[in-house]
C-alpha cells in the first residue's frame, strides 16, 4: 500500500525546505514537458506490492510513502498549467489496478510554501492549514461592490478542504508544539501591499489567515482529477503595508521544512490510497 502525494511550490526555496522535511533521502529527478521537473522521494521498499505505483516499477524505490515534489511557478495560471502536467505524467505513467482498472494519479495534492498573515490570526513563523481554498479577486467589481465569480454564475473561487484532513494535519502540528492555526487562505494574483487592501480582503473573507499566489491554481487542477487538495502556509510576513525589514524569510522556511518533517511521519502514512 503506497500513499501518493503531489506537493506544489512556487519557486526552489520552498520545494528545498519541503524536500529536507520529508526526510527521504535523494530524489529521482523525472523530467515533465515545459521544463519542468519533478522531484520523486521514496522511502526504503518492502511495502509497496508488485505492480504497483512506488514497487520500483515506476522508475524510483518504493515503500509506504511516495512524494513528488514539483517547483510549479508563481502565481495561480502558471501553477495551474504545472500541477495539470504533473498530474496528467502521473497518470499516464503509473501502473493501473489490480484488475487493470485506472487509479487516481495522488491520494492528495498539496499546495505549500510561504505566505503573509492576516493579524493577529497567523503570527510570523507560525503555520496556516487551509480549511477552505479561496480564489479572493475572481469575480466583478460593481457599483454595489464585489461579486465573486460564483456569484455571477461563472465558476466556484472556493475549494473546501475536508474536516478530517485538516484536523489530521493540525493534530499533528499539535502534537509537536508547532504554532498553527485552521481557516481560509486566499489566492491573490496582487500581493497586498496596503493596509486599505488588507482590510477589504478580511471584510471580504471573514476569518481567512493567509495570503498567497498559487494556492487556487493548484486546486483547480487537483479538482479535474478528483483529487483532495489541501493549502499549507508558513507566515514569513504579516499582510498589509509592504515592510521588507520586517519579512521573516528564513524563520518561515524553516517552519515548513519543520512541518513537513512532521506530515511525512503521521499524516500522509495514514491517507486512505486511491
Amino acid at each position: 500500500m503506497v500513499h501518493r502525494i503531489l506537493i506544489v511550490t512556487a519557486v526552489a526555496a520552498e520545494a528545498d525546505s519541503v524536500s529536507a522535511g520529508l526526510g527521504l533521502g535523494g530524489a529521482e529527478l523525472i523530467p515533465l514537458p515545459g521544463g519542468l521537473v519533478l522531484r520523486r522521494h521514496a522511502d526504503s521498499p518492502g511495502d509497496a506490492p508488485a505492480g504497483s505505483p512506488g514497487d520500483g516499477s515506476t522508475g524510483s524505490p518504493g515503500g509506504r510513502l511516495r512524494v513528488d515534489v514539483l517547483v510549479g511557478g508563481v502565481g495561480p495560471a502558471a501553477v495551474a498549467a504545472s500541477t495539470g502536467t504533473a498530474l496528467a505524467y502521473t497518470a499516464l505513467t503509473d501502473p493501473p489496478g489490480p484488475s487493470g482498472e485506472p487509479v487516481e494519479p495522488y491520494d492528495l495534492v498539496v499546495s505549500a510554501g510561504i505566505a503573509g498573515g492576516f493579524q493577529p490570526l497567523a503570527p510570523l513563523g507560525s503555520v496556516v492549514v487551509s480549511s477552505a481554498v479561496v480564489a479572493a479577486d475572481l469575480g466583478a467589481q460593481t457599483p454595489d461592490g464585489y461579486l465573486t465569480v460564483d456569484e455571477l454564475g461563472f465558476g466556484r473561487s472556493v475549494h473546501p478542504v475536508p474536516e478530517a484532513l485538516t484536523g489530521r494535519i493540525a493534530a499533528a502540528l499539535a502534537a509537536a508544539g508547532r504554532p498553527h492555526t485552521v481557516a481560509p487562505v486566499l489566492t491573490v494574483s496582487t500581493v497586498t501591499g496596503t493596509a486599505g487592501r488588507a482590510a477589504e480582503l478580511a471584510g471580504l473573507r471573514p476569518g481567512a489567515a493567509a495570503e498567497a499566489m498559487e494556492g487556487f491554481g493548484v486546486a483547480e487542477a487537483a479538482a479535474g482529477y478528483a483529487v483532495p487538495v489541501v493549502e499549507i502556509r508558513a507566515v514569513s510576513n504579516a499582510v498589509g503595508p509592504r515592510d521588507r525589514a520586517a519579512w521573516r524569510i528564513g524563520e518561515a522556511l524553516e517552519a515548513l521544512r519543520h512541518t513537513f518533517e512532521l506530515l511525512g511521519k503521521t499524516v500522509f502514512l495514514e491517507l486512505e490510497p486511491s
